[in-house]
């Protein structure tokens, strides 16, 4: 799925608004994003998913995690299509794990094969009392290799939570994806960063904002109040 075909999902389903919004960052722009039309629909979220694992395919992720509520989705068919590439290169190659296991400790072994059979997890993370943790009996083994995902990425600062909650746990962190940048590229976080495509917006903080002096008020159409 090329960046023009995700975006046209997102004007198709009605996704993309423009308008006068707060975001969850609390900053205020023209544009927003609101994913949950598009991954309404099981065959545009299988295809987003799929898309954005085809990145990560020779990374050996075990789990994928986002934060919730948004990214809930996403992790579930980027983790789905990842699985089934892993099992495709297993069926297709069943002598190239051997090939790794000099270079593995023997309980990251057991761990990497016991994963296998289970599958590629999808987990997500969750506020509690403003810290953003893994809960409801979630837990990452150390070394784990995770892959962090969001649907909309405009400054980061979710993505960043769920990637300190990774290294918490002395997991691995091997890349970070998301459906959406709108940040013009400033979010970095030291891994690599796939979007299927970008949006252009403007962001202003509620004090210098442009549409509110007009008399506008902004709307929050997120998952967070």
């Amino acid at each position: 799925m090329t960046e023009r075909e995700t975006l046209a999902l997102y004007e198709k389903t009605g996704a993309l608004l423009r308008g006068h919004f707060r975001l969850t960052s609390g900053l205020h722009s023209d544009v927003y994003l609101q994913s949950a039309l598009v991954l309404q629909y099981p065959e545009h979220a299988a295809a987003l998913g799929a898309t954005l694992a085809a990145s990560f395919r020779d990374a050996r992720v075990a789990t994928v995690l986002a934060p919730a509520i948004g990214g809930i989705l996403v992790a579930h068919e980027v983790a789905r299509a990842l699985d089934v590439l892993a099992r495709h290169e297993v069926e297709r190659a069943p002598g190239v794990l051997a090939r790794h296991e000099v270079a593995c400790a023997p309980g990251v072994l057991a761990r990497h094969e016991v994963a296998r059979a289970l599958g590629v997890r999808a987990l997500f993370t969750e506020r509690e009392n403003g810290v953003m943790r893994l809960r409801r009996g979630f837990t990452l083994s150390p070394g784990e290799r995770c892959l962090v995902v969001e649907d909309v990425i405009t400054t980061g600062g979710s993505t960043r939570e769920v990637i300190a909650c990774v290294e918490e746990a002395r997991g691995v962190v091997v890349g970070v994806g998301s459906l959406i940048d709108r940040s013009s590229g400033a979010a970095t976080f030291g891994v690599t960063h796939v979007a299927l495509a970008a949006v252009a917006a403007t962001n202003y903080s509620p004090e210098t904002c442009p549409l509110c002096r007009a008399g506008s008020q902004p709307i929050k159409p997120g998952s967070r109040a």
